[in-house]
């Protein structure tokens, strides 16, 4: 089976299974214990995974924190800089995962605080006049926007955001789930960037492990958020619950071997990608429509509607020899939220599938289009 459904999830590079493998075995303390070896040695390994984050992210390994993944980073931080200035609004986007829009509503419908959503162009980009208009409404503490859209490839541009929020004095953060591992990330250079969300399992780590960027404030003071889970002195006191080390040593060892291919491996999902696009469009012709735009995004993502076929029955059809998706896999028991949001019609939704490609496959690979 020809496996396209990478922003789903993407398997376990080898090297980092064998790298997490004595964690679960022989060294398998506790790195919050103290003293002995086997602690002191897990203690070590987390350390040196969130290091190994800090160059890849090229930020300081002390603003990294671990969580379960995305969802708990995005819940964590959304919740908790929102509590503090209750009375200011929140701004994200009606394009962002479902985790953030889920969060968003409890924050306005449980906690009464103000929310405004940006609405997005044709291929989900918001815009920035909306954003500044917003911005000057009322007073604000938190900004939220995907940098990388998880279903269309779309990709926000993150440094003119931030900036322009920075202006009027709000925190700003994203979800940059699909963007870690897929493109260069450099947060020395995005100075009003204060959170970022990302889960070892879209670049090839194991699942139920993830990272909560916190900026540390003006004065080199690490910013402390009010904890999502209370429990130990576990990460700096503001994460409760033993860490999970041999995910996190996972992640660490992942996000190493995406740094030092990263640059290859843009190129090839780039040329994997507009071959994929050039075998639809010789085989379908006027009978798919692109969904995706081509350029200034996430390369390897593709989003089509087949004209007049059902997307589900499709993907059934397909399963037993392509995996591919409807969407995000948060939300497939749903028309996708986020075609909506660009103004396609419900047909047009229920007919669009999203090929997501992994540097793994070869351009042969993509040769099976020709049979189907």
């Amino acid at each position: 089976m020809l496996y396209l459904d990478n922003s789903s999830t993407t398997p376990v590079y080898p090297e980092v299974l064998e790298e997490m493998l004595p964690y679960f075995l022989e060294e398998f303390g506790n790195p919050s214990s103290k003293y002995y070896s086997l602690a002191e040695n897990s203690k070590n390994a987390v350390e040196h995974a969130r290091e190994q984050l800090g160059k890849f992210l090229n930020c300081s390994s002390t603003e990294l924190y671990f969580t379960s993944g995305a969802t708990e980073s995005n819940n964590w931080i959304l919740k908790s800089v929102s509590s503090t200035l209750p009375d200011h609004q929140v701004i994200t986007t009606v394009a962002e995962h479902s985790s953030n829009l889920e969060i968003a509503k409890y924050l306005n419908e449980q906690l009464n605080i103000h929310v405004e959503y940006l609405s997005v162009d044709q291929f989900g980009r918001i815009n920035f006049s909306e954003l500044e208009s917003l911005l000057k409404k009322r007073p604000t503490s938190l900004v939220s926007i995907i940098w990388g859209n998880n279903e269309l490839g779309s990709l926000n541009d993150i440094q003119r955001a931030s900036e322009l929020v920075a202006q009027y004095g709000a925190l700003f953060h994203t979800d940059a789930t699909h963007v870690v591992g897929k493109m260069r990330i450099d947060l020395s250079e995005l100075t009003n960037v204060h959170f970022l969300s990302a889960s070892a399992h879209k670049f090839n780590g194991p699942k139920g492990i993830g990272i909560a960027y916190l900026k540390k404030d003006e004065d080199g003071i690490p910013r402390k958020l009010t904890p999502l889970i209370h429990g130990g002195g576990q990460e700096q006191g503001i994460r409760g619950g033993t860490l999970a080390v041999p995910l996190i040593v996972g992640m660490g060892k992942a996000a190493e071997m995406h740094q030092a291919s990263l640059t290859k491996n843009i190129k090839k999902l780039e040329k994997l990608e507009a071959y994929l696009v050039q075998l639809l469009t010789q085989k379908f012709g006027s009978n798919i429509r692109f969904n995706s735009d081509h350029t200034n995004k996430i390369p390897g993502i593709v989003n089509i509607q087949f004209v007049g076929i059902n997307n589900e029955v499709l993907v059934k059809q397909l399963a037993p020899v392509m995996a591919v998706s409807t969407g995000s896999a948060c939300s497939s028991s749903k028309p996708s939220h986020v075609l909506q949001a660009i103004g396609l019609t419900l047909d047009e939704v229920r007919s669009s599938i999203r090929f997501s490609l992994s540097s793994n496959i070869e351009l042969k690979d993509l040769e099976i289009f020709k049979e189907l």
